[in-house]
């Protein structure tokens, strides 16, 4: 799972991998068909669709696949994950809740999987109490299931249920200890809702009880979201920053939030001279080049990651693209991409805004 930093870097609009509520949602995966066909099927077709946020195309190779029969709880799950990208979340949950009724009675791991779509679409539907629900079901048949845990903590937590979200976190806890990702993912949440301190004491006491075992990366990151950036700069420096994409990734953060953009976009170009495939490093070398006001280089370091395959952060990135041709001053290509950015991500608001803004430049 990607979830890295809920803040912004940069000006202020500027987005990094993580900053939406969904980051809560991203253990949840899309299923991929088994083996090579030489003749995809339609179902298949279809999500390849979805995962290229094509969603009109998708449902149209779904109901090609429902008339010739294919399997139907499986292209009933890919037209309710083509409706939640299109936000139209009352229809996924119809057909989610369909591709469900279609088991076999023999709970299996498709069940699950669409149960967490399922919880998703209900959240995000405006409907907590029933994604609620759907984690208690998940829950029911899988007790240690430590992510089911903390997202039905996170839902709690946006109720203002902090009480009971403090049970799913310290159950999420309990199952694995040295989760560090989960820790981190709980304080995020904890901050995000107004509870900081909560949050610090969870990072707090993993340090401590691991002191001897955890690694320099995690102390120096863990370090870093509890603010101590002289200390996460000491643990990260001991890593090879130019190799290791952690050490990059958050020894770069750090010498941001210290101030000093210059050197953490020297962290991150000197990492993609050895791996060009990661593309949370060009993002934060774009935020850094825009911080510099280097727009050109800023849009050069996005368009890099664009350009990498299944890069995970496609939103955060043609937002990020789309303010540095405003910065540019090429309002024209701006506004372009942002009408086509509305058409695949219709739910930002605050990406309503800028459209809003460009229309009138």
């Amino acid at each position: 799972m990607k979830n890295r930093n809920t803040g912004i870097t940069g000006q202020g609009r500027l987005r990094c991998a993580a900053q939406y509520t969904a980051v809560l949602f991203l253990t949840v995966v899309l299923l991929s068909g088994c083996g090579k066909e030489e003749q995809l099927s339609n179902t298949k077709q279809g999500m390849n669709a979805v995962e290229a946020l094509q969603y009109e195309e998708a449902l149209a190779h779904f109901q090609a696949a429902l008339e010739k029969g294919e399997d139907v709880r499986t292209l009933y799950r890919g037209m309710g994950l083509a409706y939640m990208g299109m936000t139209r979340y009352e229809e996924a949950i119809h057909y989610l809740e369909a591709a469900l009724h279609e088991s076999s009675g023999r709970v299996d791991d498709l069940d699950f999987d669409i149960n967490y779509y399922l919880a998703t679409a209900y959240y995000k539907s405006g409907r907590p109490e029933d994604a609620v629900s759907a984690y208690n079901a998940i829950l029911a048949l899988r007790p240690r299931e430590k992510n089911a845990f903390y997202l039905r903590g996170y839902v709690r937590l946006s109720q203002n249920d902090f009480d009971n979200a403090q049970k799913d976190f310290d159950a999420a806890v309990a199952l694995d200890g040295k989760d560090y990702d989960q820790m981190i993912r709980i304080y995020m949440a904890l901050e995000e809702y107004g509870y900081k301190e909560a949050g610090m004491v969870y990072l707090q006491k993993v340090m401590a009880e691991n002191e001897k075992s955890i690694s320099d990366y995690d102390m120096g990151r863990m370090s870093y979201y509890m603010g101590d950036y002289e200390k996460a700069r000491d643990y990260l420096s001991k890593m090879d920053s130019s190799k290791d994409y952690g050490a990059a990734l958050y020894l770069g953060r750090t010498y941001e939030a210290l101030g000093d953009y210059n050197y953490a976009s020297g962290i991150y170009a000197a990492y993609t001279e050895n791996d060009q495939t990661k593309a949370e490093i060009y993002n934060q070398l774009g935020l850094c080049r825009m911080q510099m006001k280097e727009y050109t280089a800023a849009l050069e370091a996005f368009q890099a990651a664009m350009n990498i395959e299944d890069n995970g952060m496609m939103q955060s990135l043609k937002f990020n693209e789309i303010v540095a041709y405003e910065y540019m001053g090429d309002f024209k290509t701006a506004s372009a991409l942002m009408n086509s950015y509305m058409k695949s991500y219709p739910d930002d608001e605050t990406a309503k805004r800028e459209y809003e803004f460009l229309r009138t430049r």
